[in-house]
């Protein structure tokens, strides 16, 4: 029965991954170009988003509309509600960018909530600062910072050492996780409010979000004593667009404001998908497939480590053909291809790499370049499927293996290891320690070049058209 199943959706894949590229910017790729620019206005934490409620319609009946969601820091903040006539429904917040959920259709007839979220903006500016504060919340052992559903900035994934050097200059950051720093610092995009413009097209909604970030964040020099940040200023504008057939698209452009200095970028998504629906349980049923056969292996830091590239073709890393994303997440006999030199008085070659990350946390290399298919994923119970596509040469997909159960979603459900995966298209982690080597594709952002890149998120129903009834949310 699960054989046949497969076997009818394989058709309709296809078909709707060359529809979904037909639809977006086929030939829109990551590109940083050469261009003179004006500084922006604001700084961190960002400009005041846009006050009271309004409602945009859209050709295609696609529309957007707003209501106010609180402030914090003296700024107020929206929830921004996008919708289309097929089901699909986007909640999203100029704090930090959140994505705050996603309701799609299902098999069943009715839409289901595929993103795991808070119900309030307390919530998450509670998690999303609790490093910076130096606090434990809601309680001391936790899940720690989730990022759920943020605009990651203004380096996504860490960098070893809190630390790098560019043009011969050496730049030290907030050291946030471990020896790390992570997703930009204890302060990052996604604590930032954003200025935002809501607008409709044709069969589309978008939401686009502006921010000024200025050279040094990235360093609280109370928490990180001699850090210097990262150079330059940088202007960014993160785009979401929801279109009549189910595409969540992000556009990023960054502008590095700077007339002198050069910076590193790395911009990503961080939304947690549980295509069973939020607060379902864990998601090691659910089917997952990667445009990959390359992953990279992490050390007990989860920094990339020798040998830095390994062929993921009988380990347990092997999503080259659509599978259940927990057949081999306990599967510790499977090879992993780390193996690094060991230094004196340890040997760290005998952790296993599902042991290091506790499930799946790496970045696997995706085949091919420019704008094209980098994922799918699916429920086999209620038919949700999901198709990522992008121009970005990697994808971290995380596991939710630090979630501990004292966080509690917008259903009311606590959320526990396992309970979801991210799709996080991005450049490799730690490339800033890997400038100038072919291998790595370049994050340097020099003075006043722009970085623009896309991701998408189209849903479907498996074995249907990807349209159905909504239901409250």
């Amino acid at each position: 029965m699960q054989h046949a199943f497969r076997g009818s959706r394989r058709l309709f894949a296809f078909l709707s991954t060359c529809l979904a590229l037909a639809v977006f910017a086929a030939g829109a790729s990551a590109h940083v170009t050469a261009k003179q620019g004006h500084h922006g206005n604001g700084h961190h934490p960002g400009h005041h988003g846009n006050g009271g409620s309004g409602h945009h319609g859209g050709n295609g009946g696609v529309t957007i509309s707003s209501q106010p969601w609180g402030s914090t820091g003296g700024q107020n903040v929206n929830l921004y509600t996008l919708t289309n006539a097929n089901g699909m429904t986007v909640k999203i917040t100029n704090y930090g960018g959140v994505v705050q959920s996603i309701w799609v259709p299902n098999s069943k007839g009715g839409t289901t909530n595929v993103a795991l979220g808070f119900s309030k903006l307390s919530d998450y500016v509670s998690d999303f600062t609790q490093g910076a504060d130096q606090t434990s919340w809601p309680l001391s052992g936790g899940s720690g910072d989730t990022y759920f559903g943020a605009i990651i900035g203004r380096y996504a994934n860490r960098i070893a050492n809190a630390s790098f050097n560019l043009n011969g200059q050496t730049y030290k950051l907030d050291a946030n996780n471990g020896s790390n720093t992570l997703h930009g610092g204890y302060l990052g995009w996604n604590t930032a409010v954003w200025s935002a413009s809501p607008s409709t097209g044709q069969g589309t909604a978008s939401l686009a979000l502006s921010n000024s970030f200025p050279a040094g964040e990235g360093c609280d020099a109370t928490l990180s004593p001699g850090c210097t940040g990262f150079p330059a200023s940088v202007k960014a504008t993160v785009t979401y667009t929801l279109t009549r057939d189910n595409q969540l698209q992000i556009a990023y452009k960054a502008l590095n404001t700077s007339s002198s200095d050069a910076t590193v970028i790395n911009l990503t998504n961080h939304t947690y998908f549980n295509l069973g629906g939020e607060g379902a349980g864990t998601v090691y049923h659910q089917d997952l497939q990667l445009n990959s056969n390359t992953y990279q292996p992490v050390n007990t830091n989860l920094i990339p480590d020798g040998p830095l590239f390994v062929n993921t073709t009988g380990t347990a890393y092997d999503f080259s053909h659509l599978h259940a994303i927990g057949e081999n997440i306990r599967n510790t006999n499977l090879p992993d291809g780390y193996d690094p030199p060991n230094p004196a008085g340890s040997d760290p070659s005998t952790f296993k790499q599902l042991q290091i990350a506790h499930g799946y946390d790496n970045n696997w290399v995706l085949n091919g370049s420019g704008y094209r298919w980098a994922a799918t994923a699916l429920d086999p119970k209620n038919g949700v499927e999901l198709k990522a596509f992008t121009d970005q040469p990697g994808v971290q997909v995380y596991t939710g293996n630090f979630l501990v159960g004292d966080l509690i979603g917008t259903s009311g459900k606590t959320y526990r290891q396992g309970d979801a995966f991210t799709l996080e298209t991005q450049h490799y982690p730690d490339s800033p320690h890997h400038i100038g080597d072919p291998k790595w594709p370049s994050v340097v952002l020099n003075a006043g070049a722009t970085f623009n890149s896309r991701t998408a998120f189209a849903f479907s129903v498996a074995g249907g058209h990807g349209h159905g009834g909504h239901s409250k949310h």
